[in-house]
Parts: structure tokens; sequence; C-alpha cells
């Protein structure tokens, strides 16, 4: 207890000492206040070990350390860039962004003038794009924007959507949009 009461003094003496130099540095010389700088960190730092504060910070995050090794991380992390890469390298593409997606050989999409969406709408009528979205026939493109973006927050995995609904609004959306 006695180091503390140390520690909590000199760290004092550290914090009249940066009063003292920020003063001075307004007053004088603006180069003083770049001295005030690591005084008054090393004051900040004491008084932090010495009320206590870093012991209770680290324990609590030695406890969310121990309560998450339990859990098993996926390598890479559990980013949606990490998911999609293992996702990739599952599927036998080599991890290569765009490999396996309607490109051929180097690395220009299949079919002429098909566009970004020539592999996303396959297989996607208009009629269950727009069941999809929940919207009508004659929606226009604000509103299907609008239906499209109400429906990616449901759907989106990262909120605990389910990935192939997410997908499944994707595709409404791209066949949808250019209608």
């Amino acid at each position: 207890m006695d180091r503390d009461v140390l520690v909590l003094g000199i760290a004092a003496v550290l914090a009249g000492l940066t009063a003292t130099l920020v003063t001075l540095g307004l007053t004088h010389s603006p180069f003083i206040l770049v001295a005030a700088l690591p005084t008054g960190a090393g004051a900040y730092f004491m008084w932090y070990q010495a009320s206590g504060r870093m012991r209770e910070d680290l324990r609590a995050r030695a406890a969310r350390e121990r309560a998450s090794a339990g859990r098993r991380r996926a390598p890479g992390g559990d980013s949606r860039f990490a998911r999609e890469a293992r996702e990739r390298a599952r599927m036998g593409d080599g991890g290569r962004v765009g490999a396996g997606r309607g490109r051929g050989p180097g690395g220009a999409r299949a079919g002429a003038g098909a566009g970004a969406s020539a592999t996303a709408t396959a297989g996607m009528p208009p009629g269950d794009a727009r069941r999809t979205l929940g919207v009508d026939a004659g929606v226009s493109q604000s509103e299907l924007k609008a239906a499209y973006r109400d429906r990616v927050k449901e759907t989106h995995p990262d909120s605990g959507g389910d990935e192939e609904a997410f997908k499944r609004v994707n595709r409404a959306y791209e066949t949808l949009k250019d209608d």
C-alpha cells in the first residue's frame, strides 16, 4: 500500500510539472509544450497504475480471453473477407478473387455484353425477385432500392441473418434493378 501512495505522489509531482510547463509554453514558447507531453503522459500512467484501474482492466481482459479461448476461431478471423476467402478456397479456385465466376481465359467475362449480373441473375425470374424483395410490378427504382436495403438489413449474415437468404436478396435486386 505504501508503494501505491509513493507512486501517486510521484504522479502528482509530474502533474504539477505538466501544468507548469503548459503555462510556460502558452506564455513564452510553444516548444515548451512539447516537453509537457511526456511528463503529462507519465503522470497519467503512474496514476492509472497506482489507482488500481490498470489491475482491474488487465483482470477483465484476461477473463475475456479465457472465456473466448473455449470457442474455436476460424483461421484468418471472422470478418466477411476472411469468410469469403475460406469459401473460395473450399470451392477449389485457389482463393483468387473473381476466379470461377463467369470469367474466361485472361480474366475476361464470359458472354459478350453479359454485364456484371450475368451469373448473379441466373435462375431468378422477375416474379420470384419481386416476391423476394416484397415489391409490386410497377415499382420505381427508388422504391426498389429502399426495399432492397430493408431486406439486406434483415438478411445480412453479419446481423445474424441467413447467408443464402442474403444471396437470394442480392440476386433479386440484380434482376430487377435493370428493368
